[in-house]
């Protein structure tokens, strides 16, 4: 039977298994993001279920431990394009003790190992809920602070002004690409298009502000 306080062990669960990583010891700041955007996820996942008559509760888990497997250090990119995998065979364990349905607890793993790249390395349904736990995912991905990671990832602050106005062109291109992805939901793609909306609004505003660096 499933505990009636599942959502709170699962956030208890993500957070000692978090503080207990010996490869965030020292990366503070890494384990604060990577916690935060699994609540982030969590909560667009929790907007969509109660949108689309889904289990609530049961999705906010699996966003929550979507990315779990971040616990250990990655050194290759093939180990990182697994981590949904990972994540998943951490998670059954947990789900199986707080007495999660055992159907549940098949949908909950499917949706967190496709959620990098569609694949599992076990048999599995792409149910709307499984699909969703991506969705969630891709949605946080796009939203206002990924603005900001990505303009310091690319070190926005130390390009030449041509490299700014190509930057910029070159994103709001693939902004726009990005429209035409599927959603498991129509709550998911509104939510897809808002986020796209808001960034491609943002870049607009930034390349007019580089344009007008120069004179004409």
């Amino acid at each position: 039977m499933r505990d009636k306080n599942c959502v709170q062990l699962t956030t208890e669960f993500l957070k000692k298994k978090f503080d207990e990583s010996e490869y965030f010891t020292d990366k503070k700041s890494e384990k604060d993001y990577r916690f935060e955007h699994s609540v982030r996820v969590a909560n667009i996942g929790k907007e969509i279920a109660e949108k689309e008559g889904m289990d609530s509760d049961a999705m906010v888990i699996a966003c929550l431990l979507h990315d779990i497997s971040y616990i250990n250090e990655f050194k290759t990119r093939e180990e990182a394009r697994n981590h949904g995998r990972y994540s998943a065979k951490i998670a059954r364990p947990f789900l199986e003790k707080i007495g999660m349905e055992p159907e549940v607890i098949e949908d909950i793993c499917y949706g967190i190992a496709i959620h990098v790249d569609d694949e599992a390395d076990f048999p599995g349904e792409r149910t709307v809920f499984a699909q969703t736990v991506g969705d969630a995912d891709n949605i946080d991905r796009f939203d206002a602070y990924r603005i900001f990671e990505n303009l310091k990832w690319v070190k926005y602050d130390e390009m030449s002004l041509f490299e700014k106005r190509e930057h910029c062109e070159k994103v709001l291109e693939r902004l726009e690409s990005y429209k035409s992805l599927d959603f498991a939901t129509e709550t998911g793609k509104k939510m897809w298009i808002e986020k796209l909306d808001y960034q491609i609004e943002f870049y607009k505003k930034l390349l007019l502000q580089v344009k007008n660096s120069e004179l004409r």
